[in-house]
């Protein structure tokens, strides 16, 4: 019964807004969803022109890094995910590009606290995005797939003593969708992956440190995982990774379906011959499968954000 009462709810203010904003595409810019110590936390939310009520929040991957000059390129201008935005948007889903608190000026788990603040500033403002606040998707590559993994797996429950009403709100997502996810960090020891990681979680790098790895330090590690926090209430993930990665190695995200099956979560893992990482792996290469990998995305979101919030 509350259930079907909140999705009444929703459907009333979907189709006030719907009305009202006269379903047109935009993307409002520089959306302020938190400070940090007077810093910032921007985020664009990319509207289409046909909306079907669900919102997605995107996180392109940059090895959690970001550039330190006052001209640096925004993380969520990246152009990892131009393609999928130009397919998401097409099938009617609210898209929300997040900037998130990134190495080597901060480190674990300042990211990972930055992309729940949004969820929930998502969630709060739900109505005026047009969004069903209960059917959140996440969408990431590399370490943006590690964060909304994270978002997927990490309880998320806000604190309901919090004076700020926007913490008192869940930061767990409904659905993820993961492109070459990190999901065991102690396992990313490629030349290319372990100096991010290390930066990212603040702990010298194991692919070059000879001090053995039962030390305290290093279970820093293993709390930055998202393979940590598996549980049976976690949601559902679609899984790509091409078995070509020289950065993220292609068994990160065999374990992570290993895992989630293991607990009883719905998964499904696309491995995808010879694809590389990051943009290598085919998303802005015109790469004639990418149509295959863009409908299966769609599909997997349509099926566990629209139809499974009925």
């Amino acid at each position: 019964m509350a259930r079907l009462m909140q999705r009444s709810i929703f459907l009333m203010f979907f189709a006030a807004w719907t009305t009202s904003a006269q379903a047109q595409a935009r993307i409002d810019r520089n959306v302020v969803y938190g400070m940090y110590s007077g810093l910032a936390l921007l985020m664009d939310v990319h509207y289409p022109e046909r909306p079907n009520g669900y919102g997605i929040l995107c996180v392109p991957g940059s090895g959690w890094n970001a550039p330190l000059g006052y001209d640096a390129l925004p993380l969520k201008d990246g152009a990892e995910l131009e393609d999928w935005a130009t397919k998401l948007r097409a099938a009617g889903y609210v898209l929300v590009f997040v900037n998130h608190r990134a190495s080597p000026r901060f480190e674990y788990p300042a990211a990972v606290e930055d992309a729940q603040r949004a969820i929930r500033f998502i969630r709060a403002n739900a109505v005026k995005y047009g969004i069903n606040p209960n059917q959140i998707g996440g969408f990431g590559g590399s370490s943006g797939a590690h964060l909304v993994s994270m978002l997927g797996v990490l309880d998320g429950t806000g604190d309901p003593d919090d004076p700020d009403p926007i913490n008192r709100l869940s930061s767990k997502v409904q659905t993820v969708v993961a492109l070459y996810t990190p999901s065991d960090l102690k396992g990313v020891l490629t030349p290319r992956g372990a100096p991010a990681v290390a930066l990212f979680v603040g702990v010298r790098n194991l692919l070059t440190d000879n001090t053995p790895r039962t030390t305290p330090e290093y279970k820093r590690y293993a709390a930055a995982s998202p393979i940590t926090y598996i549980t049976r209430d976690d949601p559902p993930f679609l899984l790509f990774h091409g078995d070509a990665d020289q950065t993220v190695p292609f068994e990160q995200s065999q374990l992570m379906e290993g895992a989630l099956r293991k607990a009883g979560i719905a998964v499904k893992f696309v491995p995808v011959s010879g694809g590389a990482h990051g943009r290598n792996f085919g998303l802005n290469s015109g790469d004639p499968r990418l149509n295959e990998y863009f409908g299966e995305a769609v599909k997997w979101f349509d099926g566990h954000l629209r139809e499974g919030s009925h």
